[in-house]
């Protein structure tokens, strides 16, 4: 007996991957909360500004997302033996035609944030724009593919990293702070672990297929180590910002967080494995969310303003 065909409202919102775009929202909290500890964030233009890098990163993200489903989908990436979800294209739920017409869609509104930044905060912002929406599309689109050629992790280390952290925080009065680029290996750590989960769950169906992601080329248990070590960056960066950054030690609450999760690195140690690791990925999608929260948090009640 055949599943009931979802609707379309709930193929397109499963496309938009919402569990995933805590990696958007967790570095721009921390780059808008290091701008109010650091007193660059003073008026209603500063916060529309870190809306708009909040926006901007949404959407090029969503484009990603829709890249990815549309490109994959292609290639038979994401066939009906994968583990995770049925994808859109790969499903035959949405047509090819349909989610490029999505795609150039979200990129075209990525243009207004992109463009709102540029102009008042500088031309830096109209580069990093470009890139992200050319890393965006290229992470599985031809000729670049880096999901494909194993390069996946270290653009998304760097992009919802450093980049996201200390590009916010420097949206609002053009500084790029030593404490925004290291605040952000957290973030970026947190999304590797939540890419490199998933990539250790499609392993075997991505080598069939011919993507070569870096767990892929590397092996299982690299993949396992990989998640770990990540995790515990996420733990150790908002210890070694207070020791040695000065930052309020409030936003040890961020670690404490981070702490809270090891279950989700712990099970993939002890070797879980298969369809069962959705489980890890909806833990690090939340913790994506509750560590941008709970650095935030430790920033305002740390006292904000230096």
């Amino acid at each position: 007996m055949k599943s009931a065909r979802p609707s379309t409202a709930a193929v397109w919102v499963s496309a938009l991957r919402p569990k995933t775009l805590g990696a958007s929202l967790c570095p721009v909290l921390m780059g808008g909360a290091l701008a109010y500890h650091d007193g660059a964030l003073k008026d209603a233009l500063q916060w529309q500004l870190v809306g708009a890098a909040f926006v901007g990163a949404c959407l090029l993200q969503i484009a990603s997302n829709f890249a990815n489903d549309l490109f994959d989908g292609l290639r038979g990436t994401d066939s009906g033996e994968r583990l995770g979800p049925t994808r859109a294209v790969g499903g035959n739920l949405v047509t090819p035609r349909a989610m490029a017409a999505a795609l150039c869609i979200t990129l075209l509104f990525a243009v207004f944030p992109a463009w709102f930044l540029a102009s008042q905060s500088g031309i830096a912002f109209a580069i990093i724009g470009v890139c992200g929406a050319i890393a965006a599309v290229g992470y599985t689109a031809p000729p670049f593919s880096l999901a494909y050629r194993g390069l996946g992790d270290l653009f998304v280390f760097v992009f919802f990293g450093p980049i996201a952290v200390a590009g916010t925080r420097a949206a609002c009065d053009g500084v790029w702070t030593t404490s925004a680029i290291l605040c952000g290996l957290a973030s970026g750590a947190i999304a590797v672990c939540l890419l490199a989960t998933n990539n250790l769950r499609d392993r075997v169906g991505d080598l069939r297929n011919g993507k070569r992601t870096l767990v892929a080329r590397c092996g299982e248990r690299f993949g396992r180590t990989q998640i770990c070590v990540c995790h515990a960056m996420a733990c150790v960066v908002p210890i070694f910002a207070v020791v040695v950054l000065q930052l309020p030690p409030t936003i040890m609450l961020a670690s404490f967080i981070a702490i809270l999760f090891a279950p989700a690195s712990i099970t993939i140690t002890r070797g879980r494995d298969g369809a069962v690791l959705n489980k890890n990925l909806a833990m690090f999608g939340a913790l994506l969310y509750m560590y941008g929260v709970a650095f935030a948090l430790g920033i305002w009640l740390g006292g904000g303003v230096k």
